[in-house]
């Protein structure tokens, strides 16, 4: 074993054995909040195609790329930026993506036609590609395993807080007035745009994974950031740290790209790809297309954005319901069963015609989403080593946003064609390949440390 190897496995062996401190929490909450502006954009599409399409006249394939444009650049931004994360670091990557989806979601707010803001769309979603497959690398190499899963489920917890109350606001108030002479569809991309120039200003204070550090042999910079944390977690514990267990943890090491479909990796690696394809349809689907399938049930526009975000309210209810639970069921158990609640209640969603229906079914479908989602968000980070975690995590991810450029195409045909019923009960049935998936291929990952996954 290399001297770079066995310092690295005892990094993570020393952070894996810490308490939970005040920087873990910090931490937690700075990068939760950035990853509201990834979930923002889900909304966002949807909003932009139902508002702009009586706006600028729209009609199918113009709306269909309205949502498609963001998720096409998120589809390259995920290849790229988090292949670079491996190579140049997590924290510079965190700098560069939410600084490009804030310059360029800016200047989508002015575009003066329907073809400009498809290209800066675009840009935009290529900055933001990166921002979940960060958030949940950053996070999984700093928290200690105990804690791995809840803490990540804090962290979308934060994040998906704002996806309501963005919703509520920019569809009932601001989506068809105008405030200062703009329209109010533009102040939703401001808004987007300073909230993430405000999140990138925060993360600067952000230090580098001592587990990445490791793994490249800057050895140093890695003990002096664990030393940092366990002098913090000593002095609020009031005594000493547990010792490190020596044998603890594997030693890591860099790992090329195309170890992933080689050897222990590739079945791993089949199941995430089959995975996020098929995880697009059911959790992203309703997220970018409710507006636009209320509106096909007959509802107004304004009537449509509303149910909507009532819907939405079911996203931070169902990732404060995650935390109890994340690390006490098996993660790959637990993403079966929201998986079947969501094409459950999204069968239910199709069929239902009153208001009271439609705002409780698609409340309950989006609270199983977001037990889904979080559940899913660890697991992908423990299936993979530290050397290419982020870029296998990224080319995997990119599947589902390439995924969800051709999903408004595809479900908005469908829907034309054999209306809201036809549309989830697709859905379902792809949710049901997706548990099979899953509990033929994957592994078992709860309480057990990442170099031993």
């Amino acid at each position: 074993m290399t001297e770079t190897a066995v310092a690295g496995a005892r990094t993570a062996a020393r952070l894996d054995r810490l308490p939970p401190t005040r920087r873990h929490r910090r931490m937690t909450l700075i990068v939760g909040v950035g990853a509201f502006f990834d979930l923002y954009e889900i909304f966002l599409g949807g909003v932009l195609a139902a508002v702009l399409a009586e706006k600028w006249g729209l009609g199918h394939t113009a709306k269909s790329w309205v949502i498609a444009a963001g998720f096409l650049g998120m589809f390259a931004g995920a290849n790229v930026l988090s292949v670079l994360a491996d190579r140049l670091g997590r924290r510079r990557m965190f700098l560069v993506n939410l600084g490009a989806y804030s310059l360029f979601s800016l200047l989508s707010a002015f575009a003066p036609d329907l073809g400009t803001l498809l290209a800066l769309r675009f840009l935009a979603g290529l900055g933001l590609g990166a921002e979940l497959v960060l958030v949940d690398t950053y996070l999984a190499e700093f928290l200690p395993r105990a804690v791995r899963g809840r803490y990540v489920a804090y962290a979308y917890t934060v994040g998906f807080l704002g996806v309501p109350v963005a919703a509520l606001l920019g569809a009932r108030l601001v989506a068809g007035e105008r405030v200062l002479g703009i329209d109010g569809w533009r102040w939703l991309l401001i808004a987007g745009a300073l909230g993430a120039a405000f999140i990138q200003v925060m993360r600067r204070g952000l230090p580098e994974s001592p587990r990445w550090l490791a793994v490249q042999g800057r050895e140093a910079e890695a003990e002096a950031i664990v030393r940092q944390l366990e002098d913090e977690a000593a002095a609020e514990s009031g005594g000493t740290l547990p010792s490190v267990p020596e044998t603890e943890s594997a030693p890591e090491r860099r790992v090329p790209l195309g170890e992933l479909l080689r050897g222990a990796y590739r079945r791993r690696t089949v199941m995430w790809w089959i995975f996020q394809v098929l995880q697009t349809v059911g959790y992203y689907g309703f997220g970018s297309l409710a507006p636009v399938v209320l509106t096909a049930k007959g509802h107004t526009v304004t009537d449509s954005l509303l149910y909507a975000a009532l819907s939405y309210c079911g996203y931070p209810l169902g990732s404060a319901l995650s935390v109890p639970l994340i690390d006490r069921i098996e993660r790959r158990t637990l993403i079966i069963a929201a998986a079947l609640g969501i094409a459950a209640c999204g069968l239910a969603f199709g069929f239902a015609a009153a208001p009271w229906a439609i705002v409780t079914f698609g409340f309950l479908l989006t609270v199983c989403s977001n037990v889904f989602s979080n559940a899913f968000h660890i697991y992908q980070t423990e299936i993979f080593p530290t050397g290419v975690r982020a870029g296998a995590i990224g080319i995997a991810y990119s599947l589902s946003r390439l995924t969800s450029v051709v999903l408004p195409f595809v479900a908005l045909g469908v829907l034309t064609a054999l209306g809201p019923v036809g549309v989830f009960t697709g859905s379902a049935a792809l949710m049901v390949l997706l548990c099979l998936d899953v509990a033929l291929l994957g592994p078992r990952t709860t309480g057990r440390s990442l170099e031993r996954i």
